[in-house]
């Protein structure tokens, strides 16, 4: 005998029917689909009806799963700085000095932001043009002010530790790296080759002091 909850597709407790709704998309993918969308077209110019399109689902949908348009902008910030943004961090951390690191750094941001098959340059830089969304702006404001402030802070231990001159400017040499790393991004985008941007990569690491 077929009990009133498997009728109803759910579960009778306490007197109460619930219903079992599995999601009608993988979360995973139609994350992707919208990191892809604001990567290409910035946060002001993605609106929410071209997120539904690219991923697939209805509004009902993206908003139970995700919120709204900003929630979502925000976890794929988060997502990307994990996928495909992390090279940088990692360039300071592994390699032995600030200079090493970045040059790493930079060769290999020519490499990411000209990778074939996915939009050019940065998404965190590209999606801050053209914002008229305080809430976004400051939010993706303070993620490059905290990009250039671990460059200082780099720099500034190489410094201590007698690898660059007592006399850098840190905090020039930090921004001088931040403008390079943002340039480098518009560059793609605008169809610079890997190939330029690592030229111009070399040419930044020209200035760079030696002990």
């Amino acid at each position: 005998m077929v009990s009133s909850s498997e009728k109803t597709g759910g579960t009778a407790t306490g007197g109460r029917r619930t219903r079992g709704r599995p999601r009608s998309f993988d979360r995973a993918t139609a994350l992707e689909k919208a990191l892809m969308a604001f990567w290409e077209h910035g946060y002001e110019a993605t609106s929410v009806s071209d997120l539904t399109r690219v991923m697939d689902i209805g509004a009902p949908s993206l908003y139970a799963a995700f919120g709204d348009k900003r929630s979502l902008f925000e976890e794929v910030v988060r997502e990307y700085g994990e996928k495909y943004g992390s090279f940088a961090e990692r360039a300071l951390a592994e390699e032995p000095t600030a200079r090493a690191g970045v040059e790493r750094m930079l060769r290999e941001a020519a490499a990411v932001y000209t990778q074939p098959g996915r939009p050019h340059g940065c998404l965190v830089i590209h999606a801050a043009a053209n914002c008229s969304t305080p809430e976004i702006e400051e939010a993706l404001r303070e993620r490059r002010n905290a990009n250039i402030a671990a460059f200082k802070s780099r720099i500034e231990a190489d410094v201590a530790a007698g690898l660059l001159p007592p006399d850098t400017d840190a905090g020039a040499l930090a921004r001088h790296t931040g403008a390079m790393i943002q340039g480098m991004s518009q560059q793609a985008r605008d169809g610079a080759s890997r190939a330029e941007l690592e030229g111009l990569a070399e040419i930044a690491l020209s200035i760079w002091p030696r002990t």
